[in-house]
């Protein structure tokens, strides 16, 4: 067992999934020498050599062509892309054409990799490094779609998609690679894709979270307490596909249900989360369901990004607001 951070778990999964598999290839920008803009890859290259972590130029459509290819070729790449802003140039790569392999070929070549993408605002980063697309990615066919919350979770996540059968788009919340540290098994193990996890009981109210949200999520429940209200903490874990029974089983105990997410409020994962509950379980809500989100705005910079982003005062107000209704 040691004490890591989430850099250092989701190291310690490529590592480990590495030496267990030499098909897996390391690709992007800096992913080699620098070790990542991150270092979340640091020590890999010099370990596994030049050809298993291959530095790239700076051309994100590049990249995911790239690993497209190496994947029908039997390999196992696993692309970054550097901040989730450079996703955008790479959006043909992946949805026209790796999370569609599977289907297009009838099941006869089926595309593995997991692009790894930090993710998520809170470092004061300049335009087009802080933003939360999730949406864009769950709303693909054929993506799985996954972000940790704390190092546990990362290496297990991690292990899990490169494990996995199809494309993975593993989101990686930025703002809390070092804010966290938690005792990870030096062993193997797997934290199940799909599958989302109850990390605080309470009866009065559902929040889900995810990524960097959950730990804003605890922190409301923490301060809920002290008004002797008990919220339950879900974190989703896996975006697509989404685990809706855990949060419906929530919800038909607490009657109530708020979410919270960075990513802004129209069509984020918030509204379909509420359009599922409504579906499933409205006469056991007794109270509308509340969104804490980020603004229909583009995310603010330096001076204005802790007020575009929900804390844990923001959500507890928005469970305060579930129980007052």
């Amino acid at each position: 067992m040691a004490r890591l951070n989430l850099v250092a778990a989701i190291n310690l999964a490529l590592d480990h999934e590495m030496a267990r598999n030499e098909r897996i290839v390391l690709l992007g920008e800096d992913v080699g020498g620098e070790g990542g803009v991150f270092r979340v890859t640091d020590g890999l290259q010099e370990k596994y050599g030049a050809k298993r972590v291959v530095d790239t130029p700076l051309a994100e459509a590049g990249i995911l062509g790239c690993a497209l290819g190496l994947s029908l070729g039997g390999m196992l790449p696993v692309p970054e892309i550097q901040f989730e802003g450079f996703l955008y140039p790479a959006l043909n790569q992946l949805c026209n054409h790796i999370a569609r392999y599977r289907t297009r070929t009838r099941g006869g070549m089926p595309v593995r990799l997991v692009l790894r993408c930090p993710w998520g605002g809170g470092i004061h980063a300049p335009e087009h490094h802080s933003d939360s697309p999730e949406t864009l990615l769950v709303h693909t066919p054929g993506l799985t779609v996954v972000t940790p919350s704390g190092p546990y979770d990362a290496k297990g996540l991690m292990t899990s998609a490169l494990r996995h059968p199809d494309p993975v788009v593993y989101c990686e919340p930025k703002r809390i690679y070092r804010a966290i540290k938690q005792d990870v098994p030096e062993e193997d193990y797997l934290v199940p894709i799909g599958r989302a996890a109850v990390v605080r009981q309470g009866g009065d109210a559902t929040v889900v979270a995810w990524g960097a949200m959950v730990r804003e999520a605890l922190a409301a429940a923490d301060l809920l307490a002290g008004e002797g209200v008990a919220a339950e903490v879900i974190d989703l874990r896996t975006l697509a596909p989404m685990d809706s029974e855990t949060v419906l089983q929530s919800v038909r105990k607490t009657g109530r249900l708020v979410v919270a997410h960075e990513a802004p409020r129209t069509l984020g994962l918030g509204a379909e989360l509420s359009a599922r509950v409504a579906e499933e379980a409205l006469t056991d809500l007794l109270a509308p369901v509340e969104r804490v989100t980020g603004y229909d705005t583009v995310m603010p910079l330096f001076q204005l990004e802790d007020a575009y982003l929900p804390d844990a005062g923001r959500v507890a107000e928005g469970v305060r607001k579930t129980l007052r209704f």
